[in-house]
């Protein structure tokens, strides 16, 4: 092979680049959706970067014009094959909100301008790249391309697609982190073996016309059995998440027409600590490419570039997460001495101010095997670590995370470290060691702790894979005891969903009385979004959960929708009309009046103390600005109830004065 000459700089990007490190041909052209980031918080990055370590030269093409052909021939025809991801996001949630109205910026693009890459942009550059290049390899990968391996529901067609295989043209997907099975793709093709015969390796899906040389595995339903029975796509689906494991998952073969078949190879082996130490250590810039300066650079960098991963995967098992498709349950880690070397190199930036963001990964509190045997056996199939209780045999442990938080904290030029990342909070109850929990909130919050609890009605959170509601109510009352004793006016922020399978107007009411009587008012509240190869999805698309065949209460009008989280936000004077709405369907009217345990105050605009005020400008003729509720309703409830309890004592005064003459 015609090894490249290694430059610590950003890989080429266009032909001068390559002529100034002495290239003539690329090995890998790499075709992104994203701007290029040369950061280890970016798959492609990565990717490239671990082909340029075994010796590969790449090349990088960054938000091709998918319009003109002639866009994916920058860098000229690659010897060995074209790799594409669509980026960091899956495309179709880049560019639209749950409500499938077009998002107004693309963190991941130069100055945050929106429309840069295509719907569906594996799919479409794929085929662009088949345009010209009829039979050079294409090899797909990143999180779109990993979470629509399979048939899939997509939310945006509202249908079962193919495999993105078949729709992009390409030759294999490498699934997952890809870090594994992308160096044997590799050094196969250096070889000269045929792409149609890369077949053997771990973590990679493929195409054929021949299923008897595959030995063991399981065959799926047909994709047109898929499409005509939306129960067959649940079981299809169950058998698929109870092969995700790299030590017991087993091939997975789906048919369609014309005698075709999509194989599915189990998922690659975790990273040893070793292994992952080596990905972090690469010559990453950190940066996004200084041409895109003059354009106003590229958002998305600037939650990672003071952040440092310490894991991956994730044994939470929530259910509207596509992570145990991804990267899989079980828990790989960086050494301290290689997350340490990283924050030194972030404490050198000129922009370092002394305040590592966060220390993390999907779960910043794990930071090892949910129990030894996943180490050799792997993870329970029909078995949650966590849920609905936690494991007999899991491990509890913060020990290790603390440590090496304690490591960063002491670092010359840093002034905190932060967590954000987000903890699981059933996991910081279930370890009898307060230690962690008294150190988060002295030394790792910046005033409020951001958690997830979801939903607090059971029956909802056991369908979202999520503890019951007496767990999180459990750690809120440690967390103030704890902040209490340190003397920190420390926050909890609960992130809640609206409208996950399960959820009618009855549980949203719950919560709304949750909040109420704990005097909560969420900023942020997401609306179930049903994104490719999540067991919510699959409930959300077939009306059953998969893991029980049980049918399940799925909410798709978009206005009932609208009703549920409106009454997460209850007190925003916006929803006003949609909580009245609710409520009235709901046969809760006792929660509209002027009572405490009331959600809303009743419209009534002849009452004698809503008079105080009916203009609908946005100031009073003193000049004073009205409130949201004011310019809205044409008055104010906090005045409102002022005004009705002065007007109260005034009665109750004058009635004494009467008894008196």
């Amino acid at each position: 092979m015609n090894r490249g000459i290694f430059m610590n700089d950003f890989l080429p990007i266009c032909r001068e680049d390559m002529v100034r490190r002495g290239w003539d041909q690329c090995d890998f052209v790499y075709v992104i959706g994203d701007a290029y980031v040369d950061h280890p918080s970016f798959g492609p990055a990565i990717i490239s970067r671990i082909l340029e370590s075994e010796g590969y030269r790449v090349g990088i093409i960054s938000q091709p014009d998918w319009k003109d052909k002639n866009s994916i021939n920058i860098l000229g025809e690659p010897r060995l094959a074209f790799l594409v991801s669509a980026g960091n996001m899956d495309s179709m949630v880049n560019h639209y909100s749950v409500s499938k109205k077009r998002r107004a910026k693309d963190f991941f693009t130069p100055g945050g301008v929106m429309g840069k890459r295509p719907d569906h942009a594996t799919v479409v550059y794929g085929n662009l790249i088949r345009m010209t290049y009829r039979d050079k390899p294409i090899i797909i990968g990143g999180i779109e391309a990993s979470l629509r391996r399979m048939a899939h529901y997509d939310y945006w067609d509202d249908k079962l697609r193919r495999s993105v295989l078949l729709d992009s043209q390409a030759d294999i997907i490498s699934y997952g982190m890809g870090e594994r099975s992308i160096v044997e793709i590799a050094a196969a093709l250096d070889a000269g073996i045929p792409v149609s015969e890369i077949t053997f390796i771990k973590g990679t899906v493929f195409k054929t016309n021949d299923t008897e040389a595959l030995g063991e595995h399981i065959t799926l339903p047909s994709y047109r059995e898929l499409c005509s029975d939306k129960l067959n796509y649940a079981r299809s689906f169950y058998t698929q998440y109870c092969n995700t494991d790299a030590f017991s998952g087993k091939c997975l073969v789906e048919p369609y027409d014309n005698g075709l078949y999509v194989v599915q190879n189990p998922m690659s082996l975790p990273l040893t600590t070793e292994e992952m130490d080596k990905v972090y250590a690469l010559p990453y810039m950190r940066n996004y490419h200084p041409s895109y300066e003059k354009l106003g650079g590229v958002d998305a960098i600037k939650e990672v570039k003071f952040s440092l991963i310490s894991n991956r995967g994730c044994f939470g098992g929530c259910s509207f997460c596509a992570l145990t498709f991804h990267q899989g349950r079980i828990i790989q880690v960086r050494s301290h001495e290689s997350i340490i070397n990283e924050a030194k190199i972030i404490i050198k930036d000129p922009e370092f101010k002394g305040y590592i963001h966060d220390v993390g990964g999907p779960t910043a509190n794990f930071r090892q095997p949910a129990c030894k045997k996943q180490l050799t056996k792997g993870v329970c199939p029909n078995r949650q670590c966590l849920f609905p209780k936690p494991c007999p045999n899991l491990q509890v442990d913060h020990t290790d995370y603390l440590s090496l938080l304690r490591k960063l904290r002491s670092l010359d030029g840093v002034k905190k470290v932060f967590i954000r990342s987000g903890i699981r909070f059933d996991y910081v109850m279930a370890d009898p060691d307060e230690t962690f929990f008294r150190e988060m909130c002295e030394h790792h919050i910046s005033g409020q702790l951001k958690v997830a609890p979801e939903h607090i009605s059971d029956s909802v959170l056991r369908l979202l894979g999520k503890p019951e509601n007496s767990v999180y109510n459990s750690f809120c009352k440690k967390y103030a005891a704890i902040n209490k004793k340190l003397g920190k006016p420390q926050y909890l922020v609960p992130y809640l969903m609206s409208s996950h399978p399960g959820s009618t107007l009855k549980e949203a009411i719950e919560l709304a009385e949750y909040l109420r009587d704990h005097h909560l008012s969420p900023e942020q509240v997401q609306d179930f979004y049903p994104t490719p190869s999540t067991i919510s999805t699959c409930m959300y698309y077939t009306g059953v959960d998969p893991r029980t065949m049980e049918p399940v209460f799925v909410e798709h009008n978009p206005h009932a929708k609208a009703m549920q989280r409106a009454l997460i936000q209850y007190k925003n004077p916006n929803n006003y009309e949609l909580v009245h709405e609710a409520l009235e369907l709901a046969h809760r009217t006792d929660l509209i009046g002027y009572d405490k345990k009331c959600l809303i105050h009743p419209r009534n605009m002849k009452d004698p103390a809503a008079k105080h005020i009916r203009e609908t400008k946005t100031e009073t003729r003193s000049g004073r600005k009205l409130s949201e509720e004011e310019i809205k309703y044409g008055f104010s409830f906090e005045k409102y109830d002022s005004m009705r309890e002065s007007e109260k004592k005034n009665q109750e005064k004058h009635g004494k004065n009467k008894k008196k003459r």
